[in-house]
């Protein structure tokens, strides 16, 4: 409840800075000390110091798991705004109202980590995506920001529509909103509410497989994220694809392993697994601009975060935590780097190792944790996705599928690696790297070779 609170009540106070504070140098500073106080809060949270005892009357659901989430949420967005908080004012003369928007994002994302009713998930979905929409159009005098932020705003509409008329099906089919729901009934009644049930759910899958970017729901990505501000594509990849998943995986831990017997949930998870990771890594391949590189990179990733919504068991669920970790860590990282670059082709990157050796070095870190290779997170992040899915006995070649498609990944993050490192070139940053920025990449690089030799810095956090 401290997360939910104070991440809205955080966001108010940045709206006041906009006009109370003459210093735009200092809104980053008080934005990073709120997020801080906003994860020890949270961490106090889980340990049973909670601040606001208020009756949720069942449609929110505290727990371990949520609690863990939010504070990986909290804790990426710290660094996030630490290491591109000066590219955020740099922006324009709005700097305040990004952070508070940043806030408010959290505050949906809290909501997503422990809603129990799907009126609550709705509230979630539209509280985390309609300061999307405004991040996505900031920079208003670049068209592509423009028509990204258009495109996204109606594709969005959309899927909350579809998901909407879904939750309305769902209620039609059970009498509650509640996600744990008392099967009544029999005969053709009962026929009727599997029915509308089923469909309701199977709406509410392809609203949130919109809202994740995976396939065939992932068409509107590639271009909001290549025309949004680089500096904010950073933060919807990440910690906002990540409240994703967990609204995704509580929905189908519920409601979906219940209507297993009507529906195999797992094939169908399988196909959008597959395709996913089909059309996210093979069309990576043939991208020429590093940053919709990463787009589709992005694209990869959800596939493979999707095995955990396949199997749904102990293993899934330790999993997609720390997939969230190891994914934001080194895509908060890549794109940090980006914002700095001139050019953001291959090209431009050819020679950095020389004019940029810093810059290289945690940019080759944070690639290598993206392709899962081993002492980085990235490494364990996809072997508990494939373990998951081994773990449940049934579709092990889309496992085998997932390992061949983690080695073409690798493909197109090597060959950014090779343009750093073996390809002569003029590579140009817009501005001096200061060593403050240059400090931060590298304690972020550390962290992800931290936690991929020792995963357990992150799991024991939900058993202890």
């Amino acid at each position: 409840m401290n997360a939910i609170i104070l991440s809205a009540v955080f966001g108010v106070v940045m709206m006041l800075c906009s006009f109370m504070v003459k210093n735009r140098n200092s809104i980053k500073h008080i934005a990073s000390v709120l997020l801080l106080i906003l994860l020890i809060l949270n961490i106090a949270d889980t340990y049973g110091r909670t601040l606001f005892l208020i009756n949720t009357y069942g449609m929110l659901n505290f727990d371990r798991f949520g609690y863990l989430f939010n504070s990986i949420a909290i804790g990426s967005t710290f660094i996030y705004v630490v290491i591109s908080g000066k590219d955020i004012e740099s922006l324009g003369k709005y700097a305040a109202e990004y952070f508070t928007l940043i806030f408010f994002v959290l505050c949906g994302a809290a909501l997503l980590s422990s809603y129990s009713n799907l009126l609550t998930l709705f509230l979630g979905i539209e509280i985390l995506s309609i300061p999307l929409y405004i991040l996505t159009g900031s920079d208003k005098r670049n068209m592509k920001s423009n028509e990204a932020a258009l495109k996204y705003f109606l594709m969005g509409s959309f899927s909350t529509g579809v998901m909407l008329m879904g939750i309305a099906l769902t209620y039609g089919g059970t009498g509650t909103f509640s996600l744990e729901v008392t099967r009544t009934g029999n005969g053709l009644y009962k026929n009727l509410a599997s029915f509308l049930e089923i469909l309701g759910l199977l709406l509410l899958l392809a609203a949130l497989a919109f809202k994740v970017s995976a396939a065939p729901f992932h068409f509107w990505a590639p271009d909001v994220y290549d025309g949004a501000p680089s500096v904010f594509t950073s933060f919807m990849a990440t910690i906002v694809k990540a409240a994703g998943f967990i609204a995704f995986f509580k929905l189908c831990i519920v409601r979906m392993t219940e209507t297993g017997g009507v529906v195999d949930w797992k094939l169908i998870f399988a196909i959008i697994t597959f395709s996913t990771l089909l059309i996210g890594n093979i069309t990576a391949v043939f991208q020429q601009s590093v940053k919709r590189m990463l787009a589709y990179s992005s694209i990869a990733q959800a596939g493979f975060m999707l095995f955990a919504l396949m199997s749904l068991n102990d293993v899934a669920g330790e999993g997609i935590l720390f997939y969230s970790v190891a994914y934001s860590l080194a895509t908060i990282g890549l794109f940090a780097t980006l914002v700095k670059m001139k050019d953001y082709t291959y090209d431009g990157y050819n020679g950095l190792a020389k004019t940029q050796p810093v810059l290289a070095a945690t940019n080759t870190i944070f690639l290598l944790s993206l392709a899962g290779i081993p002492l980085t997170a990235g490494f364990f992040a996809k072997y508990y996705m494939l373990a998951s899915v081994l773990k449940t006995g049934t579709y092990t070649w889309l496992v085998i599928a997932g390992v061949l498609f983690a080695a073409i990944s690798v493909y197109y993050y090597f060959r950014l690696i090779q343009a750093m490192y073996f390809k002569e070139g003029n590579s140009a940053v817009t501005e001096e790297i200061s060593s403050s920025f240059k400090t931060g990449v590298i304690l972020l690089a550390a962290l992800i070779i931290l936690i991929g030799i020792f995963p357990s810095l992150i799991l024991n956090w939900l058993y202890f």
